[in-house]
């Protein structure tokens, strides 16, 4: 007999066998209710790999009396959907087909909008998935021709219950008696991050490879460690997770929470991704923390280089100093926003000309720029003069407001007591 993985081979028969998403497949859940009433639209699955989407696929073909087929977009090509829908209307396909399209975000543009011929007339009903943000990778027109669900991690409860129909479908193959304690089990359902066939895999794996303690098969919570190591990490350095791990690193900082800062560090680091941890906390430490405690700035670049000195796994070091500092810290977005607010001016054109006294002559040596009417801050108390900067097409305008911590309250007070004089 043909080897089948453990995952398969439990795969749910049934809706109420699915572990996780009650959100759409619960017992009022709308996802469910079109399964059960069998009237199947176009649908658009996205979500981790893991949470089911194969699966409910596969439970909609069995209610549907089309023929079902399969395609992943990383290796399909038109020509294969082509000779699919061919088979429409004959003796293999009466009435159309049902097609699941898995990974659709590797079909480029101009195949995608090549599936919304063979959508048009229903003859055709397709299934899509992606593990990446469907508004980001799938063709608006094919957005707006699929019903959109999202899938969710499984949370561990939920994988618990997928564990032990392994563990004992496992004991059933092997033949023996297993020891799978529930502290394996636990931690298994935890560690997989979500992903019910990445918990799943490490079970079969351990009891494929477990001890013998006479008749029985033992597994040891270090064996379920080792299986499961980086398991829970959904990482790809050009997908959607890698700038969420980025967003939620720098939320947590301009949050001023430490732990989650740290705990958002450790993923980025664990999966080897020096540089954009470097360059993100070098952005908050510009962005967020800024003129509240300017000084930061350099600490932090100080911390970079320090990092891409010693490299991983030192590296967590400095960096991991640089995330408490920074969300420990005084913030400030101030200059930020300055700056977007003049950047907002010059896209929508509002420039001028520069005023006639801040102009170069090229005669700096002869000291011309004086009888342009320029006044020399320095040669005036404080080195301080009133003269207009802005364009004239933008005088009176201010960008910058003083934020409400302590480094530029006192830079206003200086500021008020100079102009007052």
């Amino acid at each position: 007999m043909a080897y089948q993985p453990l995952a398969d081979e439990i795969r749910p028969d049934h809706l109420a066998e699915i572990v996780g998403q009650r959100h759409i497949l619960g017992e009022d859940g709308l996802l469910r209710r079109v399964i059960e009433r069998g009237e199947i639209p176009n649908l658009l699955f996205y979500g981790p790999s893991g949470t089911g989407k194969t699966t409910v696929a596969n439970l909609i073909a069995k209610r549907t009396a089309r023929p079902f087929y399969k395609l992943n977009a990383t290796t399909a090509s038109l020509s294969d959907i082509r000779d699919i829908v061919g088979e429409i209307g004959t003796l293999m396909a009466p009435d159309g087909v049902l097609l699941y399209l898995d990974e659709i975000q590797y079909f480029n543009k101009k195949q995608q909008q090549s599936l919304l011929e063979f959508m048009e007339n229903g003859k055709v009903i397709l299934i899509s998935a992606t593990t990446e943000n469907p508004y980001f990778y799938v063709h608006n027109a094919l957005l707006s021709r699929s019903t959109i669900f999202e899938f969710k991690p499984v949370e561990p409860e939920d994988v618990r219950g997928a564990v032990a129909r392994g563990v004992a479908k496992m004991a059933q193959r092997l033949g023996a008696e297993v020891a799978f304690p529930d502290e394996v089990a636990d931690y298994i359902a935890t560690a997989c991050g979500g992903d019910v066939r990445k918990a799943l895999n490490a079970v079969e794996l351990l009891l494929t490879s477990a001890r013998h303690d006479g008749e029985k098969l033992v597994v040891t919570p270090e064996d379920a460690r080792t299986v499961t190591q980086r398991s829970a990490m959904r990482y790809d350095r050009d997908g959607d997770a890698h700038y969420d791990i980025l967003s939620a690193l720098q939320k947590s900082i301009r949050g001023s929470d430490p732990d989650a800062g740290l705990h958002y560090l450790a993923r980025l680091l664990t999966a080897g991704d020096l540089v954009s941890a470097c360059r993100r906390l070098m952005v908050v430490a510009c962005e967020d923390v800024g003129l509240a405690w300017p000084q930061v700035i350099p600490i932090v670049k100080a911390c970079v280089d320090a990092a891409h000195m010693l490299g991983l796994p030192e590296a967590r070091i400095p960096l991991g100093d640089a995330v408490v500092l920074m969300a420990t810290a005084p913030k400030s977005n101030s200059a930020y926003l300055a700056y977007d607010a003049a950047a907002r001016d010059v896209r929508a054109g509002k420039t001028g000309d520069f005023p006639r006294h801040l102009q170069n002559v090229h005669a700096d040596s002869s000291g011309m720029e004086r009888e342009q009417g320029y006044l020399y801050p320095h040669d005036y108390p404080n080195h301080y003069v009133k003269q207009q900067y802005l364009p004239d097409a933008l005088k009176g305008t201010h960008y910058y407001h003083y934020g409400d911590n302590k480094a530029e309250q006192a830079a206003k007070r200086y500021w008020a007591a100079v102009c007052a004089k």
